[in-house]
């Protein structure tokens, strides 16, 4: 669970629980409860339809007036939830709630675009649901980059 069966990313908010097993001594083995619990639970799991979560955060931006149009339509075009709604906590900021990951490069857009006069602050808001089209991306990233490590593992690299 803490690997994941999506991607790598850890399972939450999941309980699971053993009901039934059987041992004998002479040819029961831990490693291979392990094993067969791994399986069971993948197996499961991909069977109940499991989701990507990512953290959402609130973004507040605070520029001069003469660039908040142009922050507003860039922040639109880059997955900001809404503008409106989330009431900035300075005066002449703009507040919205934004995925985590389209924040990675906001600091060099909002300098850019103002010419270093802008700021933002972030905190984390929740988790939310990544759409569909994103997490079918995510998994094939994974799985291309696990493809590679296995050929290199069966290579006898070090990965």
């Amino acid at each position: 669970m803490r690997k994941g069966v999506i991607a790598g990313f850890p399972v939450v908010d999941v309980k699971v629980s053993l009901v039934d097993g059987k041992t004998h001594p002479v040819d029961s083995k831990d490693i291979a409860f392990t094993i067969a619990g791994r399986q069971v639970f993948k197996k499961a799991f991909v069977q109940c339809k499991p989701i990507l979560l990512e953290p959402v955060v609130n973004l507040e931006v605070t520029v001069p007036t003469d660039y908040m149009g142009e922050i507003t339509r860039t922040s639109r075009a880059s997955a900001a939830r809404s503008w409106a709604g989330h009431p900035a906590r300075q005066p002449g900021g703009r507040a919205a709630q934004v995925p985590l990951a389209e924040v990675s490069n906001y600091a060099s857009q909002l300098k850019s675009v103002t010419g270093g006069q802008g700021s933002y602050m972030m905190e984390l808001s929740h988790y939310d649901v990544v759409p569909p089209n994103v997490q079918q991306q995510i998994v094939a990233q994974y799985k291309t980059k696990d493809e590679e490590r296995s050929r290199a593992r069966d290579q006898g690299q070090c990965v």
